[in-house]
């Protein structure tokens, strides 16, 4: 009976989001391009539930040669989209929440050690510039569909916690 009991608790914590100074983390996953790539990216809901504007400005990742914080921008004449580093990270704003989707603003792991495959973990620390750092292991999850309405960045926009 201990013993399931202990697992059940065990479960129960790995289920819980990462917090950490008022910076929820949830819904995150890495995802490679193909099998065996040399990259993969990160994705997650950042939520701020502090009245302080935060900022995400860097990220640590084991295993990896360059983590980077990347975002995709379209050429208006071309319409071809296109990766680039984001210099100053990403406004977390007060109360509220920020994407970080396919298609828009990301982790970028460049260099992986090892290939990445599904149900693998990664260990990611992300860097804030009043919560200080915050620690995650994310699933490699490279079956997963973008959730509707989440394909972008959803800076500025408000959002209470939730709790699953």
């Amino acid at each position: 009976m201990l013993k399931h009991l202990t697992r059940g608790i065990l479960l129960a914590t790995l289920a819980l989001p990462a917090l950490a100074e008022g910076i929820m983390i949830k819904d995150g996953y890495v995802r490679t391009a193909r099998p065996g790539a040399p990259n993969a990216a990160a994705f997650m809901q950042i939520m701020n539930t502090t009245a302080t504007a935060d900022r995400l400005i860097a990220v640590r990742a084991e295993g990896v040669r360059k983590p980077e914080l990347h975002t995709h921008d379209i050429n208006p004449e071309t319409g071809v989209a296109r990766m680039r580093p984001v210099e100053g990270g990403f406004a977390i704003p007060a109360g509220g929440i920020h994407s970080l989707a396919r298609g828009g603003d990301h982790v970028m792991l460049m260099g992986l050690e090892t290939p990445l495959s599904d149900g693998q973990t990664v260990e990611l620390t992300l860097i804030f510039e009043t919560a200080g750092e915050v620690p995650l292991s994310l699933t490699v999850d490279n079956q997963r569909a973008p959730k509707a309405g989440h394909g972008h960045g959803h800076s500025g926009h408000s959002m209470a916690p939730k709790t699953n």
